[in-house]
């Protein structure tokens, strides 16, 4: 290819150093910002270095058609012979096509099925630093491919942050030109740097309870009042872009022009020409990078973005309005310097510009890898092990994705593709709307099922959310949108007659764990099979709707239910037939009421269809329902089970094994072994509350340890006056309580645990109450007796009160025959 003169972009003077660089090294990272020309002069001097086809990789459609339409005219010709691009649903390449540029995930695809490139010279990686999914994955593909396949590809990665050493170092890993591999070493990174116009800056807080729209347009009107020329505005999505520009339709001389993704070719390419009058441009993240919108000369940004978002705990998957990074700030605000001196507009005060955050999120730590799990097990590795990646996966979101594979029998158990996985990944699109295209086809035609799936794949084709009055809408107005990709992806699947006409049922198809029933009647909320709860929204016109088919739910933030964005009225025979894999049948039975209830329920993943009595529950479901119910005062704890069970707490506190533990943890840990039985026979609350907790607990006492039982923890003590007297266990250490006349003669304290912990003595008078409290009595005769005495003989004189207790018999009375001392 001969090269014509070529604009005065900073990167000219480079050209020959960058394919210079890469023929020698095999890959390379070229750091430029946006406007150098990189994207579009790059692939021509390429072109013109080497005989192969170079292939251009952009993240978004827009970026590839106006990247192929403005390297095109540089060449004097039309899109479609040396230049030309592929996105989804748009090709215009023809024989002569040397540059190809194309979106990530088409090239993915297209590696899919020809991992060699056959014919492909040079891949351009364009804008790396989006950090988008399909790019991450692209990376990934590729460098795996250079690695075995085809060595002598050379890749070009470019990005517009220097953050570039990381992305160095994953080109570097690949193979050598010479075929030898350098695993230590990086790619060359080649910088060149922009020749930006100066751009100043303003800050514009929020009101309060200011809409993001009106704070917009309010910064939009000051810019047109203080600049000539045309303004950029940043806005996070479609919904937007449409309220700020109907709060700047009364603006005079002024067109308000919107540019997002979701519209048509035509209309994007009416936003990047020039205008016959001063333009107002209302653009999503778009108009970030690889393309420039002539004519601008101040930008406002409203300071946020829309970025994918999964809830794996909740199963709800959508977009998420976030805070833009630093490096995305700076890349909006230099569209403003583009051709001249500029101003941007900042929506958020100054002093919380150093709080955000430096770079993007990359996606693949916070999308939905379902499709990505797809790509990788048709590329054989189901884990994404040996894959070179710049953020590998996280393992909770890649099980998450194969576990909605599995469901949809896209892969095997072992993670392998299945045939019908390879056929899902080959229409291009996500795993479930694929599902609901090849299974929904055959029952409601091939034109009935994709006009569902474009309207789940672009819910922002109609603001209903009964997905039925929305297909009946669009086929009424037939949007040029929607009536051309409905044509297009009708033809991805064999031809079928027109079926029932049943919305519902490929939404169903899609989501099926989002099949959902009424939660109570009148209710607005309803249960998904995946067991999350999502409320419908006033106004829906499916409140009568005991069953929906869930194609939509968003989770917002402080609320514990999703809410429903779009759904089709369903019933129990459309979930059975659009899931059977969630069928279920389970035994089960529970305690409620005080009574066991056994029953058989039928369930469509966490929704309950049906239930019926069971006359005769399995035995191992009757005890385990029992065991769920069962607390520790249910039982009969009379005195002596509650003095057993301090017995064997204090040996078990004193001489630990084989003396079993008897606390609450232990003893629910251990129904069986001391329970077993009376649990296994009961069936009602009733059961338990007459079973004798001593007798059962009688089980625990170990063999033949237990024969020695009564003698290391005896129920009760004889004293010298002949009384037994329970010993008190729930005191640390044991305690006996008797009168001080009951223990005349005895010299020393009784000792149990086979003599290793002394019993506490609270000594009482003749009216039971305390006199003296000790642990040894022989000290206690000696020192602590003649007080007592003394208080004991005035207190109680018709007592006999020695002055040497040994010297006298013990006794209940009066003892009329001692000595008074």
């Amino acid at each position: 290819m001969n090269l014509p003169e070529l604009p005065d972009l900073p990167v000219r003077p480079h050209l020959s150093r960058i394919t210079e660089t890469l023929a020698a090294a095999g890959t390379a990272v070229l750091v430029a910002p946006p406007g150098t020309g990189k994207t579009t002069l790059v692939p021509l001097a390429l072109a013109a270095s080497t005989g192969g086809r170079i292939v251009v990789a952009e993240p978004r459609r827009l970026a590839a058609r106006a990247a192929a339409a403005r390297m095109a005219a540089l060449l004097g010709e039309q899109v479609g012979g040396s230049v030309g691009y592929s996105v989804r649903g748009d090709r215009r390449v023809g024989p002569k096509t040397r540059i190809e540029v194309v979106t990530s995930g088409l090239l993915v695809r297209r590696l899919q099925s020809d991992p060699e490139l056959s014919g492909v010279d040079v891949v351009v990686l364009d804008e790396c630093h989006e950090r988008h999914l399909d790019a991450d994955l692209l990376l990934a593909l590729l460098l795996d491919a250079r690695a075995g396949l085809r060595p002598d590809l050379r890749v070009l990665a470019t990005s517009a942050t220097v953050a570039a050493d990381r992305l160095a170092a994953l080109l570097g890993r690949g193979p050598a030109p010479d075929d030898n591999p350098q695993p230590g070493r990086a790619a060359p990174v080649l910088e060149v740097h922009g020749r930006a116009f100066p751009v100043e800056f303003a800050y514009v807080p929020p009101l309060p309870r200011e809409r993001i729209e009106a704070q917009v347009a309010r910064a939009t009107r000051t810019a047109l009042a203080e600049t000539d020329g045309d303004i950029l505005v940043f806005l996070p999505g479609a919904a937007e872009i449409r309220r700020t520009a109907d709060l700047l339709s009364g603006v005079a001389d002024v067109d308000v022009v919107p540019l997002h993704g979701r519209l048509s070719a035509a209309h994007q390419d009416t936003a990047m020409r020039p205008g016959a009058r001063r333009r107002v441009v209302l653009a999503t993240a778009v108009a970030e990078s690889s393309l420039t919108v002539p004519g601008v000369r101040a930008v406002v940004d409203s300071g946020v973005a829309r970025v994918p978002r999964i809830d794996h705990r909740r199963g709800l998957s959508g977009l998420a309005t976030v805070r833009v990074s630093a490096a995305v700030a700076e890349q909006r605000a230099g569209r403003a310097g583009r051709e001249a001196p500029g101003k941007a507009w900042r929506c958020w005060p100054e002093h919380e510009h150093g709080t955000l955050p430096a770079y993007p999120e990359p996606e693949i730590r916070t999308a939905d890898l379902t499709r990505l799990a797809l790509e990788l097990a048709c590329w054989g590795t189901a884990d994404g092990q040996g894959l070179a990646w710049w953020d590998a996966p996280p393992v909770g979101g890649l099980t998450a994705g194969r576990a909605v594979l599995s469901a949809l029998g896209a892969v095997e158990s072992d993670g392998g593709v299945t045939d019908r996985g390879r056929r899902m990944a080959a229409l291009g699109l996500h795993p479930r709307l694929a599902r609901a295209l090849l299974d929904g086809a055959p029952v409601v035609g091939a034109r009935a099922a994709a006009e569902v799936v474009v309207l789940l794949d672009d819910d922002t084709l109609s603001p209903a959310t009964d997905l039925v009055a929305a297909i009946r809408t669009l086929r009424r107005d037939q949007p040029a949108r929607w009536k051309r990709e409905v044509e297009r992806i009708s033809r991805l699947v064999p031809g079928a007659a027109p079926g029932e006409d049943d919305p519902a049922y490929v939404a169903a198809l899609a989501y099926p764990e989002r099949l959902a029933r009424r939660r109570a009647p009148g209710s607005t909320s309803y249960l998904m099979a995946g067991g999350t709860a999502a409320t419908l929204p006033p106004g829906s016109g499916l409140a009568d709707s005991e069953w929906l088919a869930i194609a939509g739910a968003a989770r917002d933030p402080g609320r514990s239910e999703g809410r429903i964005r779009l759904a089709a009225t369903a019933d129990a025979e459309l979930a059975r037939r659009a899931a059977p894999n969630l069928l279920g049948a389970d035994d089960e039975v529970d305690w409620i009421d005080g009574d066991v209830v056994a029953r058989r329920v039928t369930r469509l993943g966490a929704i309950v269809l049906s239930e019926k009595p069971l006359r005769d529950p399995d035995p191992a479901l009757l005890a385990a329902a029992v065991r769920r119910g069962f607390t520790l005062d249910l039982p009969r704890w009379d005195a002596d089970a509650l003095a057993l069970r301090q017995r064997l707490d204090f040996l078990h506190r004193t001489l630990g094994a084989p003396w079993p533990a008897v606390d609450d943890a232990a003893l629910l840990a251990g129904l069986d072994s001391w329970l077993g039985p009376e649990l296994g026979a009961a069936r009602r609350r009733a059961d338990v509350t007459r079973v004798d907790a001593g007798q059962a607990l009688r089980r625990l006492l170990p063999w033949p340890e237990a024969a020695h039982f009564d003698e290391l923890a005896p129920e009760r003590l004889e004293v010298p006056s002949g009384s037994r007297i329970r010993v008190d266990y729930s005191a640390d250490p044991p305690v006996l309580a008797v009168k001080v006349q009951e223990i005349f003669g005895w010299a020393d304290t009784p000792r149990l645990a086979g003599g290793r912990v002394p019993v506490v003595l609270h000594l009482l008078s003749p009216a039971q109450r305390p006199a003296a409290v000790t642990a040894d009595l022989a000290s206690f005769w000696r020192t602590g007796w003649p007080q007592v005495r003394a208080d004991l003989r005035g207190r109680y004189p018709k007592h006999a009160w020695p002055e040497d207790p040994a010297t006298v018999t013990a006794h209940r009375g009066t003892a009329r025959n001692a000595s008074k001392g």
